[in-house]
């Protein structure tokens, strides 16, 4: 099959998107790949095309559970074997998923960075047909990017293993600095970048000062008709603006990663099929989420930086129609980020602190440990060791960055099984044991593949057509995984820890403090450029988005709130440029009152429009005018 009847088979498109058949090409001519697209942009397409039209499987590398979870379900749905591998999975299950991938027909195996780095992975890939390895968040292999992986800089030992494989690199979000870094650090060869601009022409960014951000808050879910997302930093936040919503009369739910698996499964779900309207969440909601029709996006609170806040806002939108993306702002936001910037680089002593009393919680012997998923209840961790959760979770953080251990908080591991006996030996036991036999049949009838690979299962479903209580369903199962006649792993919703290196001293851990720093001093620069962004008045959203990612040539937008000001003087771009270039040098050269302007200023324009100009630079406050009425330019404010 060619390009487009994959398309129109499998995903039922008649054409491409702008690029993705560019990108498919290149990976199919054997050429390493930069794909720059935005949030929404297709970037999955992009890989799963071309690995469906060449024999062997591709390797999808992706921080992102969730997201990989929902790829390999929907590729199975549409009768496309996949297999992932994630933290929670035991050394079985990864095992065989491996298994099928070396002897099995899998087109496409999952897996993060982490799991691609182990003995276990690496000594089955060289004997895999690997026709592409994709991978996915690319941006998390640059220390200078805004969520980097230490893991990541592994990937390109993989390549060894499989050298005849090209690389594709997808990412949302990266400056022209990341952009190198990824090619240098996945080893690129003939290197191909292609770049979609990431200007959304639909989507209008507005910045609102707002000391009542509820009342704002409101005003915009009734203004703006469609569903929409909330984002807060705080998980309590999400219930209170939430309830304060649902009082309001606009339908509104919460969302969190604390929440387990089924009830944030359920909360999704009634938003994304718009039985809910708003829904209220952390930076937990939305990494895989396609709903093209989200109409506008509110954060009540400053994101850490530019790329967190374009990939969240550009949730809006996804359909081309017209969406807002709100930041709200008021006087302590600046001073609240800036706390929380501090307190998310906790000192080397605190992470080495933490590390310690992991190791004691989980009672981990020195040298032990290593792939080990353990369930993890992060207050009462900090309860046991009187430590500040927050810290904790930050020292967690850098520890997962640093490839020592992998957090899934709140992961949803169903309950899954697989016979250890095959259909003979299933018999002869069935036979032997009649008080089996009932159970096991009702087994075979309910799930298929339960011979070959783990399977998931539901004790309800089970119980249900038993006649018999859940409990005695899982007492069952166990019974027959002791007996090894079957592998039974029950579900699982608490946070789980896993160590991807054996439990050291404290005092081993390879930090370095050169390392730490800088990591600390470009985080420190991202978020002064989000400052500048929340604070700026007179640059176009839009264009100071573009501009931080490298996008020069961008016109402004005509649609956010600083366009809007603007375009109430009545002048293009263009003659606002002209005028901003002649009078900014006469303000800062001499003592200029407004007449003296208008009589020294060589403009083309009529002057009614070099008035309404000077009037909004000062209604911004770039221009301020002392008791003798000179003209002074505020560099600061231009910014």
């Amino acid at each position: 099959m060619d390009l487009k009847s994959i398309l129109l088979k499998y995903w039922g498109y008649s054409s491409f998107r702008p690029l993705q058949e560019d990108i498919i090409m290149s990976v199919l001519e054997g050429h390493d790949t930069l794909a720059l697209l935005p949030t929404g942009g297709g970037k999955s397409l992009c890989y799963q095309v071309p690995a469906i039209m060449q024999e062997g499987l591709c390797i999808v590398v992706s921080p992102l559970i969730a997201l990989m979870k929902d790829q390999v379900q929907a590729l199975r749905s549409k009768g496309i074997k996949a297999v992932g591998i994630y933290h929670g999975l035991g050394r079985a299950e990864i095992d065989n998923a491996v298994d099928n991938c070396v002897y099995g027909d899998v087109k496409f195996l999952y897996m993060s960075p982490e799991r691609l780095s182990t003995d276990l992975v690496r000594s089955r890939l060289e004997k895999m047909n690997v026709n592409l390895l994709a991978v996915d968040e690319a941006h998390c292999i640059s220390q200078w990017g805004y969520d980097f992986r230490p893991p990541y800089l592994r990937i390109a030992e993989a390549r060894e293993l499989i050298p005849n494989a090209p690389v594709l690199a997808l990412t949302a979000t990266a400056t022209k600095s990341v952009t190198h870094d990824i090619q240098e650090k996945l080893r690129f060869r003939d290197p191909r970048v292609f770049r979609k601009s990431f200007e959304r022409k639909n989507l209008a960014y507005m910045v609102i000062r707002e000391e009542d951000k509820l009342s704002r808050l409101c005003r915009v879910s009734n203004k703006v008709r469609g569903t929409g997302i909330v984002y807060v930093r705080n998980r309590k936040r999400t219930r209170e603006i939430s309830d304060y919503l649902n009082k309001k009369g606009i339908s509104s739910d919460f969302y969190h990663a604390g929440l387990d698996a089924r009830e944030r499964d359920k909360k999704q779900d009634s938003w994304m099929k718009e039985r809910t309207r708003v829904i209220v969440a952390t930076n937990a909601f939305g990494m895989g989420i396609d709903k093209p029709n989200v109409r506008f996006v509110v954060h009540m609170d400053l994101p850490d930086s530019p790329e967190a806040y374009f990939q969240e806002a550009g949730r809006a939108g996804r359909d081309g129609f017209k969406s807002f993306a709100i930041l709200l702002v008021n006087q302590s936001d600046i001073s609240d980020l800036e706390n929380f910037h501090e307190k998310s680089f906790p000192p080397l002593k605190t992470i080495r602190q933490v590390y310690n009393c992991l190791g004691n919680y989980f009672q981990l012997a020195i040298g032990s440990g290593k792939d080990q998923s353990l369930p993890f209840d992060m207050v009462n961790f900090a309860r046991t060791y009187s430590l500040d959760p927050f810290v904790v979770f930050n020292a967690l953080g850098f520890l997962e960055k640093e490839g020592y251990i992998a957090m899934s908080e709140a992961l949803a591991n169903p309950s899954r099984m697989m016979f250890f006996v095959n259909n003979e030996e299933l018999y002869r036991f069935q036979v032997a044991n009649p008080n089996y036999d009932p159970f096991i049949k009702l087994i075979l009838r309910s799930y298929t593949g339960l011979f070959s690979e783990f399977t998931k299962i539901n004790e309800d479903e089970i119980a249900s057509r038993a006649g018999v209580p859940v409990p005695l369903v899982r007492k069952m199962l166990t019974e027959l995984h002791n007996m090894q006649i079957l592998h039974y792993k029950e579900q699982n919703d608490s946070p789980v820890i896993t160590f991807l290196q054996e439990r050291m001293a404290a005092a081993d851990l390879t930090i370095s403090a050169q390392v730490y720093n800088e990591r600390k001093k470009f985080s420190k620069e991202r978020m002064k450029h989000m400052k500048e962004y929340a604070t700026s008045e007179n640059k176009c959203r839009s264009l100071f988005l573009l501009s931080y990612f490298g996008e020069g040539n961008a016109q402004r937008c005509g649609q956010c709130d600083v366009c809007i000001g603007l375009n109430k003087t009545g002048v293009s771009s263009l003659e606002y440029k002209q005028v901003v270039d002649i009078i900014k040098p006469l303000i800062k050269s001499g003592n200029y009152t407004p007449e003296q302007l208008l009589e020294d200023a060589d403009i083309s324009i009529p002057e009614a429009k070099l008035i309404n100009v000077i009037r909004y630079l000062k209604d911004i406050g770039v221009i301020t005018e002392d008791k003798g009425r000179i003209l002074r330019w505020n560099d600061q404010e231009e910014k």
